[in-house]
């Protein structure tokens, strides 16, 4: 286990505790891929403006004490620019869910910006880092934008934030992955992400322009392979999400997280309060909140009326045989929530893991498919596929069946080889 001041590196997994607040899709960049670009340019959208920092304190709450998140990503658009952020951070450091801003970080190029967030209580900033130099500034529609978002990694540093990179793999950013991945090492990001770019939200409507940044996953591979190689041999948490374990090189298939996997990432989203957090009400300027609702048998895995009819909806029928209580969402509902929130019930260890790979599995197969070579992949039952608009641009002959010597059923088979980082306050569950 490596160790740092103030965080450690682990093999263990463990289910994340983390929580997502959607403040609103204003940005002060138009970056070409985002999967948010027509809400970000949309006055008139309903998800377009920022919320109050009083409705906003109230979905922390109930991410606390329904859900039992002790940390959260806040985004928007672009969270540095609400106008509250200093107390909506602050705020979250009172109830014990430690903030951390997913941020461009062009506004973080201010040196007092960085200060007044770090004494109201940032942890760390996951920062997006899609480009580098007048590439980035052309794919973000903001000139100067890679200069003031190295001034902000600067601060970080001389401040002592922690930080993370984002980064999405869209066409553009094949040519500088190395570069980036050299940019964490030189600049100490604890952990990079890439994240593959497929056609989801509104990028679902602009094909021409998905077509055109999407790259093929074999196009992605080589450049894939080679940032993984550098960033482990310098220590740096590498992950990718939502790619097929195929698509990588064998070494690297511990850094593959896909639904099944990515809920044993602390620093990714908890399913329970995603699901919440991610139905329309939460992410809206205007309107009430959206209830609760606390399934028995599926510690912490909560979710809204709404949100509870369509899991019922979409739930295989092998999973209402092992899980009984999925047959009754309706009178749980009324009975136990009439618009007030509840503590979850919490159950074993098993049946909460359980409920969420059966949870990861129904996403997959709402937005994935197989290739015909999937069928004979030892790895099937572990791995998404290929996402469905991809399938629709390129097809899934590229897939490519792997062979273990049989069937692999364990989500942690390849990702419990990973080191991964967990931060101080995390150590007491996450170690």
């Amino acid at each position: 286990m490596n160790q740092s001041s103030d965080f450690k590196t682990t093999r263990r997994r463990v289910l994340t505790r983390r929580g997502v607040l959607w403040l609103g899709q204003t940005c002060n960049l138009r970056c070409q891929f985002c999967y948010f670009i027509d809400r970000v340019k949309a006055a008139n959208h309903p998800e377009h403006h920022f919320m109050s920092l009083d409705k906003a304190k109230r979905i922390c709450s109930t991410l606390v004490d329904c859900y039992g998140n002790s940390s959260i990503d806040i985004q928007g658009g672009e969270p540095t620019i609400h106008p509250d952020i200093e107390a909506l951070v602050s705020h979250c450091r009172s109830i014990g869910l430690i903030p951390t801003l997913i941020t461009n970080a062009v506004v973080l190029a201010d040196l007092k910006r960085c200060e007044s967030l770090k004494e109201a209580g940032v942890r760390d900033y996951l920062v997006s880092v899609h480009g580098m130099g007048d590439m980035y500034d052309k794919v973000v529609g903001l000139e100067g934008a890679h200069a003031r978002q190295m001034r902000a990694l600067e601060n970080f540093r001389s401040l002592s934030i922690p930080f993370r990179f984002n980064c999405v793999l869209s066409s553009s950013v094949l040519p500088v992955l190395k570069d980036i991945g050299e940019l964490a090492v030189s600049r100490g990001a604890r952990v990079v992400n890439f994240i593959v770019f497929n056609p989801f939200e509104d990028q679902k409507k602009r094909r021409q322009s998905s077509s055109e940044n999407v790259p093929r996953h074999g196009e992605v591979r080589p450049f894939l392979d080679s940032v993984l190689d550098s960033l482990e041999e310098a220590g740096v948490e590498g992950n990718v999400r939502y790619f097929p374990h195929c698509m990588v090189s064998e070494r690297h298939r511990k850094s593959i997280f896909n639904f099944q996997q990515v809920s044993y990432d602390i620093h990714e989203w908890d399913y329970a309060s995603g699901s919440w957090t991610g139905i329309q009400s939460q992410k809206m300027r205007d309107g009430e909140l959206s209830p609760v609702i606390s399934l028995e048998d599926s510690t912490a895995q909560l979710i809204s009326y709404r949100g509870c009819m369509k899991l019922i909806a979409g739930t295989a029928k092998s999973a209402i045989t092992k899980f009984p209580k999925l047959r009754e969402p309706v009178d749980f509902v009324r009975k136990k929530i009439a618009g007030a929130s509840q503590k979850s019930i919490q159950r074993g260890p098993a049946d909460r893991e359980a409920i969420c790979r059966e949870n990861a599995r129904r996403r997959a197969s709402a937005s994935y498919v197989y290739g015909k070579a999937c069928r004979d992949c030892d790895l099937q039952s572990i791995c998404d596929g290929f996402q469905r608009g991809y399938a629709d641009i390129f097809g899934t002959d590229e897939a490519q069946p792997i062979k273990v010597g049989g069937r692999v059923d364990d989500p942690l088979y390849f990702i419990s080889s990973q080191d991964k980082v967990v931060e101080q306050e995390d150590y007491d569950w996450a170690l």
